[in-house]
């Protein structure tokens, strides 16, 4: 029986409902030009650019994110690929490293994940897996393997929520902030599973003007870029919190 082709219509089709049901889920909380720019301290970062404010609830409305998920291409590394451009590789041991770090894999090893609509979603994949995960063994970054019957991103936030569950790093999903470059999968899953979202705006691309589009973009991840800059400058929209995190 042949493999199935690497699609997400039902995907395509879910962003175009949030576009015309509830915009603002389709706008990051943080936007950043690449992961190199992730901060250490992620929750204040997103707070910052929400300006959250107190509430008579809580005295703080600082996040607290205990786990990264990572999207793999053109996050971590070129499409279809398994190289790490060295200034990611150098952010994900500072990440992994750094005594500051709330990722550090000695006091919380468990809490970076690759999730990947290629690699980990599909037995055909596996190899592309085995590489990662080699390249990565020092840093004990795990590459997510999709539950079998499972969907792909942005279907599969309850699937790993629950890996985040049972190994300990997390109560609930605002205490993850979901990273990658697609507005379409990586954010839309993140406002699913009521998680907080970085979007690296250029994928691994350096130094692109924010003015402009990354070079190699295909229509469609074209059209993030002109749609959430549609919405957040024309129609002054912002992401949302997380349901339920403002009640805390």
């Amino acid at each position: 029986m042949p493999n199935p082709p690497n699609t997400n219509l039902r995907a395509f089709n879910l962003a175009v409902q949030t576009l015309l049901k509830n915009p603002s889920q389709f706008l990051p909380h943080l936007t950043i030009p690449t992961i190199t720019h992730l901060p250490e301290q992620v929750g204040p970062s997103i707070a910052a650019n929400l300006k959250l404010q107190p509430t008579e609830v809580s005295k703080t409305k600082v996040p607290t994110i205990r786990a990264l998920v990572l999207d793999k291409d053109n996050t971590l590394c070129h499409p279809k690929t398994t190289t790490f451009p060295p200034q990611i590789l150098d952010k994900l041991h500072a990440l992994r490293t750094s005594h500051t770090s709330p990722f550090n894999r000695e006091q919380h090893p468990d809490s970076i994940l690759i999730v990947s609509n290629r690699a980990g979603s599909h037995p055909r994949y596996d190899a592309e897996v085995r590489e990662l995960e080699e390249r990565l063994s020092g840093l004990r970054i795990p590459v997510f393997r999709l539950p079998e019957g499972s969907e792909k991103k942005p279907f599969c936030g309850d699937e790993v929520l629950e890996w985040f569950r049972e190994r300990g790093v997390v109560k609930g999903a605002d205490e993850i902030a979901v990273v990658g470059d697609r507005l379409g999968t990586d954010v839309l899953m993140a406002a699913r599973m009521g998680s907080w979202s970085v979007w690296c705006r250029d994928g691994v691309t350096e130094g692109v003007d924010p003015k402009d589009v990354r070079p190699g973009m295909n229509l469609l991840e074209k059209m993030e870029v002109w749609v959430e800059r549609y919405l957040r400058e024309s129609k002054g929209l912002k992401a949302p919190p997380p349901s339920g995190w403002d009640r805390q």
